[in-house]
């Protein structure tokens, strides 16, 4: 029977090379499964196609659309999600290892795509900042927007994580405009194909907002522009090689890379039993999850001298009890590495290390395994070794697999400069609850990781673990470790658009921004801006209330009422003393309050509830018989697309009768959307 090729996804179709392709290992049998290929693909089309038709598809749309997107999208991979196990499980993946990687990417989708409708407008331009008044008379001003870029984000990933990597690189391109073009690293590729299937088949995305090559990218990188961006897993030679590609040195081509890491944890030194059990168990979850293929994984395991032969034997026990095989036979714990290349490149950096200390748990050259055949998989035993930290070997070889090595330390000095010596990793761990010690741990190596975690009995049952990347926070480190940071919040999505500083006078500003700033013009509705729906509400929209005068009897019954009796409302003669004051004043809540009395409007209408204060100052003391005036003006709409209302952000100036502005800030209500009859 003809072993299946892949095919890629270009240019909005299904392309199958013109050869035979490569072949592809299931790595638990050794048997060819598929055959990759990318022969024959036009790549200077592809990336057109990604240009011309994918971003002004994404760019039309909403950030709030595009996380709606990408929630759909992750619903529907959820409800395809044991397909995807099934496939992985050729990669030698565990049904845990599976669902780590697909249930991981899926939540990525749906945590990206919350964090955008919390954290980003329903607009499709990002304003960073705020507006920066560049001359005295305030009609000169500047402030810095992001758009997306008008290129391809080109992904290359490694192939541990076939959909997790993808995914994680694809939701922050999607969510800021960008097309993506997926390419897999082809051990695995076949998996990474399945996910783009189902992606395809879920006629969710706009044409050309994702493509997918199976196979090498040929001549991409000669024909990418200063537009485009890569995002590049894998060892630090590649992504040196990468890097300096001719094209992208000359045009200045963005570049992100998460590559080796020699990873650590350490072991505080007044460690209690409970602090040590949680050590040793997430020291043998990362050699054994994913086999220990995971950029994260601990490499080195930093533990106070006096208790290395306790932590070995401790770790030594659990890994005893793991049981390696066929990931469908049931207790198995730990499957095959990807490939019989990826062994070999195991066993000759587990020999380097051994050379510099010793295995104290495992055979690199043999292992029982279950329901296979040793040879034919990529298997291999968990191995620990003990080595000295003053060596070179265990700060530069990482051996990718399941492999860690126990190093001991004295002093804490002496902990941070071992640290140190990996000359940058992605993730690090402490397990300690002294914090001194923590402290010092964190400023001393946080310089040279891209993520520290600090576990102990207080976080323990939430703690995600040392390994797991998290949407909300970076993933990538400095150094050795590439120097990227593919996730982290809108740090990615921010890096996949050009911020631009816009210098103009106000109105020109709200005009490009579609938001109201200070100095721009104001307009008073006909009607009170409260009786206004939500698609008649402008910026600019304005009212303007009072005065109202503040007697010493609001002031007293407001300190009575609420209970602030704070000296400088209700003691003449210690406010008298106070350098800011010299007398009595008004409660700064009391002024918002009356503000708000001024511009309500009572009766039921299209504002539903407000819902916050933003930026709240008070700016200059209200003493007794000031007269307050308000003026509230409609500062930006945030449509909500599946609710009948959305959010108004109001700018509110409450100055006193003299013009000076006492107490400034931002206004959130929720307005009403009209019936479909209004």
């Amino acid at each position: 029977m003809t072993t299946p090729l892949l095919r890629s996804y270009v240019c909005g179709d299904w392309y199958t090379a013109s050869d035979e392709g490569r072949p592809l290992f299931d790595a638990v049998t050794g048997e060819v499964i598929a055959r990759v290929s990318s022969t024959g693909v036009d790549f200077a089309a592809v990336l057109r196609y990604g240009r011309e038709v994918g971003g002004p598809g994404l760019r039309e749309l909403t950030f709030h659309q595009r996380a709606g997107l990408l929630k759909a999208l992750g619903q529907h991979l959820r409800s395809h999600r044991e397909e995807l196990y099934a496939v992985s499980a050729r990669t030698g993946a565990t049904l845990g290892d599976a669902k780590f990687d697909v249930d991981g990417g899926i939540g990525v989708l749906l945590a990206y795509a919350s964090k955008a409708k919390r954290e980003l407008p329903n607009d499709t331009v990002y304003l960073d900042g705020a507006v920066e008044p560049l001359g005295r008379g305030g009609t000169f001003v500047g402030q810095h927007l992001c758009v997306p870029l008008r290129g391809v984000a080109v992904q290359v990933n490694a192939f541990n994580f076939p959909v997790w990597g993808p995914l994680e690189k694809f939701a922050p391109a999607f969510l800021a405009g960008v097309p993506s073009l997926i390419k897999p690293a082809s051990p695995t590729a076949f998996v990474t194909a399945k996910l783009v299937e189902l992606i395809v088949g879920s006629g969710l995305l706009p044409a050309g907002a994702l493509q997918f090559v199976a196979g090498a990218l040929g001549d991409t990188f000669d024909h990418l522009t200063g537009q485009d961006l890569v995002s590049f897993t894998g060892s630090a030679s590649t992504a040196q090689t990468l890097r300096s590609h001719p094209t992208l040195v000359r045009n200045c081509v963005r570049f992100t890379a998460e590559a080796d890491s020699l990873n650590f944890s350490a072991l505080g030194p007044h460690a209690t039993d409970t602090e040590v059990e949680l050590f040793v168990k997430a020291l043998v979850a990362e050699m054994t999850v994913k086999a220990g293929q995971k950029c994260t994984a601990i490499r080195r395991a930093f533990v106070p001298a006096e208790r290395v032969d306790a932590v070995v034997e401790a770790v030594s026990a659990r890994l005893a009890t793991t049981v390696v095989g066929n990931p469908a036979s049931e207790g198995v714990r730990m499957g095959a590495l990807a490939s019989l290349d990826q062994r070999e490149e195991v066993r000759r950096s587990v020999k380097a290390l051994a050379d510099a200390g010793r295995i104290v748990f495992g055979d690199p050259e043999q292992v029982e395994v279950v329901d296979a055949d040793p040879d034919r998989g990529a298997f291999v035993s968990p191995i620990l070794l003990v080595g000295d930290p003053e060596r070179a070997e265990p700060h530069q070889v990482e051996a990718f697999g399941p492999v860690c090595t126990i190093l001991p330390y004295h002093t804490t000095a002496q902990l941070i400069d071992y640290a140190a010596r990996g000359q940058g990793s992605l993730a690090g761990s402490l397990v300690s609850a002294d914090p001194g010690f923590v402290r010092e741990v964190v400023l001393g190596t946080a310089a040279f990781h891209g993520r520290l975690l600090v576990l102990n009995e207080a976080d323990a049952q939430e703690s995600t673990g040392h390994g797991s990347p998290l949407p909300q926070l970076v993933h990538g480190g400095p150094g050795r470790a590439g120097g990227g940071e593919e996730m982290g919040g809108l740090r990615g999505v921010l890096h996949h658009m050009q911020r631009t500083a816009i210098q103009a006078d106000p109105d020109t500003l709200a005009a490009i921004t579609g938001r109201w700033v200070p100095g721009a013009q104001r307009h008073q509705t006909e009607r009170h801006p409260f009786r206004l729906h939500l698609e008649e509400l402008r910026p600019g929209d304005t009212i303007v209330a009072g005065p109202r005068r503040v007697t010493q009897a609001d002031v007293e019954h407001f300190a009575e009422f609420t209970g602030d009796t704070f000296y400088a409302h209700t003691d003449a003669q210690a406010a008298a003393a106070n350098p800011l004051f010299g007398e009595r004043v008004a409660h700064g809540y009391l002024i918002v309050s009356l503000a708000a009395g001024l511009f309500v409007d009572p009766d039921p209408g299209p504002v539903l509830a407000n819902f916050g204060v933003d930026n709240l100052r008070f700016l200059t003391p209200v003493k007794f018989d000031d007269e307050l005036t308000v003026t509230l003006t409609c500062k930006q709409l945030t449509p909500r697309e599946s609710a009948g209302y959305g959010e108004v952000r109001w700018d509110a100036d409450v100055t006193r009768q003299d013009g000076e502005s006492v107490a400034r800030y931002d206004v959130l209500t929720l307005v009403a959307k009209k019936e479909p009859d209004q």
